[in-house]
């Protein structure tokens, strides 16, 4: 066997002793050894991407859908580098990618050779670990190197706050398998019974939680993260405090505030008392909203979550604070001592919460339905609502999301995410696929992913899908306002150059983007015709055609509309 061969069937085998169970390859020829190694490992499930951007994202959405880490492989040179912002999300957003670049071997490096760039720590501090593995030599100890590289790849992916780690592995010729009778000069087996090289302990112990302080105006702020909101759920329930829930988020259920983002907006609601004590969970950024509300806070509790089980204290900066205000950073919290559980209290605080998210809903949901015809926001709140129960929800990171977080009732059921680490354009019809494979393969629920039109033209290759590879059951939902529509609520609205330098229009319609892929197309027009259209089976397109300008007008009326109801009940 060529040293080659060695190395990739050995790193890849540690690999699915670890876990791995998905791996995304993008075609070049350094990376041959890795991609035919992957291929035969009869444990892992390979998807091939002719686009390294898109095959990064692609593994970013499974891995973040699965919870676990994925594998993406490509070739030498700029291929290496289109793969740096699935890095940086995955940095950002704590989900944990495998990112395998093949590279020339050391003799070939810096003589000018063909597709050879520096590859050397080329992500910086966006991966948690780094490792340029070094050329194969058929000599002992080789075999321990690699597996155990392997199985700390693993652990520094999902250990402590997860994220991406690259290994950079130099390859040289033969890349492909052959039929040398030469033997490696030591087994290349693992360890008996399909174990791991390194065997990990279980989960630490929880860390004690931080009993909170009474306050009467207490508020529970849950931000985009993927953590478990019940506990925050619980306190809200025990203390009376309104939880403020962004949809990714995945705790806007129950008796959370579903229309905060326009209360504390309102004149009249946010001249009230300031919040005595707020205790934020994940990344609390969405809305300027919330910052604003945040900075008034006399007492700010940042719960750093997913770093349960942290005994080293190497996650003690692991936590989000965009408005800087934090005072306090804790790994659990507890209610305040004292507490009734047969009798949550109910303050004039919590009462005044209660009565303007009423008021502001029934003003909100008569503005919306007052007309048939489909309004950006009408659209996020009824998809929200239509979804049945186990279904999955991907939210692009402009407009889409936003207007989920101004419009998407309280509900159970539905499992929403979105590229919020760094909440860029780049990747999201790749991740939603990602994403729905992972979910699909996990749960067997539907998968809906609603976009923008701009994120759909900057990532329509995520919609080629080769014969062959697995396909999702997703339908794409793409609001096209011919441009960006994010930028009409903005300060840059009201320049001269504004349509040409911002609105930018393409005149782009998605039948065509839907026809280049040979999927399914869909116009949507009519709220009443929404639950028809999501029916269907496989990857499919649905555009729901509007205005930029009457967006913006609607958007500006749905806040009037909470203001004068918020005044007429407080």
């Amino acid at each position: 066997m060529n040293p080659s061969t060695a190395l990739a069937r050995v790193l890849v085998d540690e690999l699915a002793r670890g876990g791995l169970v998905e791996a995304v390859v993008a075609p070049g020829s350094r990376s041959t050894p890795l991609a035919l190694a992957l291929v035969a490992h009869p444990e892992i499930r390979v998807h091939v991407r002719v686009d390294e951007r898109s095959a990064s994202f692609l593994a970013l959405g499974l891995a973040r859908a699965a919870r676990r880490p994925v594998a993406v492989v490509c070739t030498s040179g700029t291929a290496a580098a289109n793969l740096h912002p699935a890095v940086m999300e995955a940095d950002e957003s704590a989900v944990p990618l495998l990112v395998l670049t093949a590279d020339r071997p050391p003799e070939l490096r810096g003589t000018g050779a063909n597709q050879t760039v520096d590859q050397i720590g080329l992500y910086g501090g966006a991966v948690r670990m780094f490792a340029e593995v070094g050329t194969p030599d058929p000599v002992p100890g080789m075999v321990a190197y690699w597996r155990s590289l392997a199985c700390r790849a693993w652990g520094a992916a999902v250990g402590g706050r997860p994220g991406p780690v690259h290994l950079n592995v130099a390859f040289r010729d033969p890349l492909t398998p052959d039929d040398s009778a030469d033997a490696w000069p030591e087994p290349l087996e693992g360890r008996p019974d399909r174990r791991p090289w390194i065997n990990r302990p279980g989960p630490p112990s929880p860390p004690e939680p931080f009993v909170l302080p009474a306050a009467e105006r207490g508020v529970i702020v849950c931000g985009d993260g993927d953590y478990d909101p019940v506990p925050f759920l619980a306190l809200a329930e025990l203390t009376g405090w309104p939880l403020l829930a962004e949809p990714t988020s995945n705790a806007r259920r129950g008796d959370a505030v579903s229309t905060y983002r326009q209360l504390l907006a309102s004149p009249r609601f946010v001249s009230g008392q300031a919040p005595e004590l707020v205790v934020s969970v994940g990344r609390p950024n969405l809305s300027r909203q919330i910052l604003a509300f945040l900075r008034r806070a006399e007492r700010h509790v940042a719960v750093t979550a997913g770093a349960v089980g942290d005994p080293a204290g190497s996650l003690a900066n692991a936590f989000s604070d965009p408005a800087r205000t934090a005072t306090d950073v804790v790994a659990a919290v507890a209610p305040p001592a004292g507490l009734d559980p047969a009798s949550p209290p109910r303050t004039a605080w919590s009462e005044r919460w209660r009565l303007a998210e009423a008021a502001a809903r029934g003003a909100l949901d008569a503005v919306l339905d007052g007309d048939e015809v489909l309004s950006e926001p009408r659209l996020a709140r009824d998809l929200a609502s239509h979804l049945s129960a186990g279904s999955l929800l991907f939210a692009g990171s402009s407009m889409p999301i936003r207007d989920l977080d101004a419009t998407m009732r309280a509900r159970c059921g539905v499992r929403l995410v979105g590229n919020r680490g760094v909440s860029g354009i780049d990747g999201t019809v790749s991740t939603a696929v990602g994403a729905a494979l992972a979910h699909q393969g996990a749960d067997g629920g539907q998968a809906y992913a609603l976009l923008g039109d701009l994120a759909l033209l900057h990532d329509q290759n995520g919609l080629i899908i080769g014969p062959g590879e697995p396909r999702p059951d997703l339908a794409v939902v793409v609001v096209n306002n011919d441009g960006g529509g994010i930028f009409s609520g903005l300060e840059q609205a009201g320049h001269p150059d504004f349509e040409r330098v911002f609105g930018t229009p393409h005149g782009v319609s998605m039948e065509r983007v839907a026809a280049v892929a040979d999927l399914p197309y869909t116009r949507l027009e009519w709220a009443t015709d929404l639950p028809k259209a999501l029916l269907g089976e496989g990857l499919r397109v649905i555009e729901v055609c509007t205005k930029r300008p009457e967006s913006a007008a609607l958007r500006r009326r749905l806040q009037s509309a909470v203001d004068a109801a918020v005044e007429a009940a407080l």
